[in-house]
């Protein structure tokens, strides 16, 4: 007996200098894991395969194209220095390398030469045909008809047999086991031509509307395709779905490892949305899974209202760019109130590489430290939310779109 319990004493010794960590004096100290208690009390347990994350600043996730070419190294090296976990956009490189496969390529080993640990992302559309990458270039009106293998893939009008479109742009017919076959082989291949660590697919609502009697059957055929794309990346690969924690995208939820929320529409950020936006964040960390917050000031609410913003395109990314520096404090607040251990804010006014990407933000360099713990709502009806950090007191109203970050 007396044996039995040095063993189990022994075991248990061993299982604190797991969990603590054993430091170089031979003392025992508490590791990087306590980074990662989620607001609720549980702990996150992130996957060997994530990016680095970290509060010691806010933790940036970047995304960005640029059709004309690849980036400078100066472009790089600014990119780099202030993220470990970014998304190169779908045509990328396009004109200067012929497909934007080549264009990922490209950037993620330059990206890679200077910080082998960061994470890049290839690009692609669930729902449409962008045809952007050598896969998909055939996808065009001029094209399309002379690949009847291809429009097979994609939505037809069931009333004239037109192939339905935005823009000249095709949609994908999700319900069609051909087109899911055909798409998790395109896309695991533009991330291992790429070299990229996992994929960012967009739009995971299938057009279900377009076929309202098929809704539910389409929700269901975005989760399975999506399931077989994690499969066949592999275990080692992130698979980021943009808005996947929304109902619509309840199959797909499952699946994925990552989590954006895209405030792509005026309404997502109402007080009543970003309420449920940190409730969402919660979920999906307890659920181990990655999230970021994407904040693009094009739909700030003074846009909307102020004609002017579209005026001339050249003094509209002067006016964005302005008003991304403006409103920072205010949505960098809703993040904070929000986040969560492996939650990433992003930040812009746009999706290429001149809407935000290039931007210095002297706050989200500041120290942030952990939180002390989960917001707090002043009154229960009221929408004034504040959360304590190490470094930065944080009041936001989500009624009026105020709020004060105070650093210390």
């Amino acid at each position: 007996m007396a044996l039995n319990r040095i063993k189990k004493n022994k075991r248990l010794v061993l299982s604190l200098i797991f969990v603590f960590g054993l430091g170089s004096s031979g003392f025992v100290v508490v590791q990087a894991q306590t980074n990662f208690k989620i607001s609720n009390g549980s702990f996150f347990k992130p996957k060997k395969f994530y990016p680095k994350f970290s509060w010691e600043t806010t933790s940036m996730y970047y995304m960005f194209g640029d059709t004309k070419g690849v980036l400078t190294r100066k472009q790089v090296k600014s990119i780099a220095s202030k993220t470990d976990f970014i998304c190169i956009e779908k045509s990328h490189g396009l004109e200067e390398l012929g497909a934007a496969e080549l264009g990922a390529k490209h950037d993620a080993a330059a990206f890679k030469k200077i910080k082998p640990d960061i994470k890049v992302q290839f690009y692609f559309n669930s729902a449409y045909a962008w045809p952007f990458t050598s896969f998909n270039k055939n996808f065009t009106p001029k094209n399309i008809n002379q690949y009847p293998g291809l429009k097979k893939f994609l939505i037809k009008d069931p009333q004239t047999g037109a192939l339905y479109h935005r823009n000249n742009v095709y949609y994908f017919d999700v319900l069609n086991p051909e087109l899911r076959k055909w798409w998790v082989e395109t896309v695991a291949e533009g991330v291992r031509i790429s070299g990229c660590d996992g994929a960012f697919i967009d739009q995971m609502h299938g057009f279900h509307w377009l076929r309202k009697e098929k809704s539910g059957e389409v929700k269901k055929a975005m989760g399975v395709m999506m399931d077989s794309l994690k499969r066949k990346l592999g275990p080692n690969k992130i698979l980021l779905g943009n808005n996947a924690h929304t109902k619509i995208a309840e199959h797909v939820f499952p699946v994925v490892d990552a989590v954006m929320f895209e405030h792509y529409k005026e309404e997502f950020l109402t007080k009543e949305s970003l309420l449920k936006d940190w409730e969402d964040m919660l979920k999906i960390a307890k659920a181990g899974k990655i999230s970021v917050f994407r904040i693009g000031v094009e739909y700030d609410p003074v846009v909307g209202d102020n004609p002017d913003y579209f005026k001339n395109r050249t003094k509209r990314h002067e006016r964005l760019s302005d008003l991304s520096h403006e409103r920072l404090e205010y949505y960098h607040a809703c993040y904070l109130i929000g986040a969560q251990p492996y939650s990433y804010f992003q930040y812009g006014w746009g999706w290429k590489l001149s809407t935000g990407s290039l931007e210095r933000y002297k706050s989200l360099e500041k120290p942030l430290g952990m939180p002390k713990g989960p917001y707090q709502r002043l009154s229960l009806d009221g929408w004034e939310f504040t959360r304590e950090f190490e470094h930065a007191s944080v009041w936001v109203n989500t009624e009026t779109a105020e709020s004060k970050i105070s650093w210390h």
